[in-house]
């Protein structure tokens, strides 16, 4: 065991930011959501490409789920920063996703 922690480096946890459109964008979920999507978000700190994440073609963006909504974001390994940028309905994410 201790050959094993000798060499691994602690990786630091990564900051979360939120383009200004993003409060409009969470205005309009309703709160049972809002909660399940905030607490998604945040656990991109600690993991920014958790299992289920697919990257966005022709863009350097990612997209996670939950449930009915899609959350867009980029991430910049490093400044050890995620920005997210839309959330949204899968319907119409992608559509205003700039």
């Amino acid at each position: 065991m201790k050959l094993w922690s000798r060499g691994l480096k602690k990786m630091g946890e990564y900051k979360i930011f939120f383009k200004e459109s993003v409060e409009k964008d969470l205005r309009s979920i309703p709160k049972k959501d809002l909660k399940k999507i905030l607490l998604r978000i945040e656990t991109l700190a600690k993991d920014p490409r958790p299992p289920g994440h697919e990257k966005l073609s022709g863009r350097e963006k990612y997209r996670i789920r939950q449930g009915i909504y899609r959350i867009i974001y980029s991430i910049q390994d490093r400044k050890l920063t995620i920005w997210v940028v839309k959330v949204g309905h899968r319907k119409d994410v992608y559509r205003r996703c700039e």
